[in-house]
C-alpha cells in the first residue's frame, strides 16, 4: 500500500470494517481512500496505492456507485474517469441509510405485509402472526420516523444529536406532566 501511515491506518481499518457491515475489504478501503483523498481519483491511482488488482478497484467502485457512495467526474483535457467520495459527513450518512432502508428495510416491510394479510390456520400461527404484527408496527415506526429526521438540515441534526441524554430528560419530564410513569417505574411496579 502506497499511503502515509496515518492514511493507511484509516484505510486498513476501513477495510476490516467493511466485511463486518456487508462489504468486501477492497471496497471499503477504496472507499475509506476517496473519503480522505483531496483530489477525485482515477481507477489507476486507486490501484496504485491500495496495491490491489485493476479488475478489484473497478468492481468496487461499480459496487460503491450503486450505493450512491462515490461520484464520477471528468478534468478539461484528461480522458480518465476521476472518483470522489461526497464531501458532506451528512450527505453520506443519509445515503447510506436510504440505501439500507431500499435494500433491507423495505423488503422485510413488504414480507410482513403479506404475512399480516394471511389467515393464521392454528394458535401456533395467530401467535407467529401477533410478533410478526409487532415487529412490522416497530419497523414502520422507525421507518416513518426516519423518513422525517431526513427532512431535517444537518445543522438541525447536529442539534438534535448534541441533545443526547437531555432528550431522554425531557421525554421523561413531559411524561411526568401528563402523569404516566417512566418505562422503568412501569417494570418495578
Amino acid at each position: 500500500m502506497d499511503l502515509p501511515p496515518l492514511s493507511q491506518s484509516f484505510v486498513l481499518h476501513f477495510g476490516e470494517m467493511g466485511s463486518r457491515w456487508g462489504i468486501n475489504r477492497t471496497v471499503g478501503q477504496i472507499y475509506a481512500l476517496l473519503f480522505i483523498s483531496a483530489q477525485p481519483l482515477t481507477a489507476d491511482q486507486i490501484t496504485d496505492r491500495l496495491g490491489v488488482s485493476r479488475s478489484n478497484v473497478s468492481m468496487g467502485l461499480k459496487e460503491l456507485s450503486s450505493w450512491r457512495l462515490v461520484r464520477l467526474s471528468h478534468q478539461p483535457g484528461d480522458r480518465h474517469d476521476f472518483y470522489s467520495a461526497p464531501e458532506d459527513v451528512w450527505a453520506i450518512f443519509k445515503t447510506l441509510a436510504e440505501e439500507r432502508q431500499r435494500r433491507e428495510v423495505d423488503p422485510t416491510l413488504s414480507m410482513l405485509r403479506d404475512a399480516l394479510l394471511e389467515a393464521p390456520d392454528s394458535p401456533e400461527e395467530r401467535h407467529a402472526q401477533a410478533r410478526m404484527r409487532e415487529m412490522h408496527d416497530l419497523i414502520d415506526q422507525l421507518t416513518e420516523w426516519f423518513a422525517e429526521v431526513r427532512k431535517l438540515s444537518p445543522s438541525t441534526l447536529e442539534k438534535l444529536m448534541s441533545l443526547g441524554a437531555k432528550a431522554t430528560i425531557l421525554l421523561q419530564f413531559t411524561d411526568r406532566m401528563r402523569g404516566v410513569a417512566p418505562a422503568n417505574e412501569e417494570k418495578a411496579s
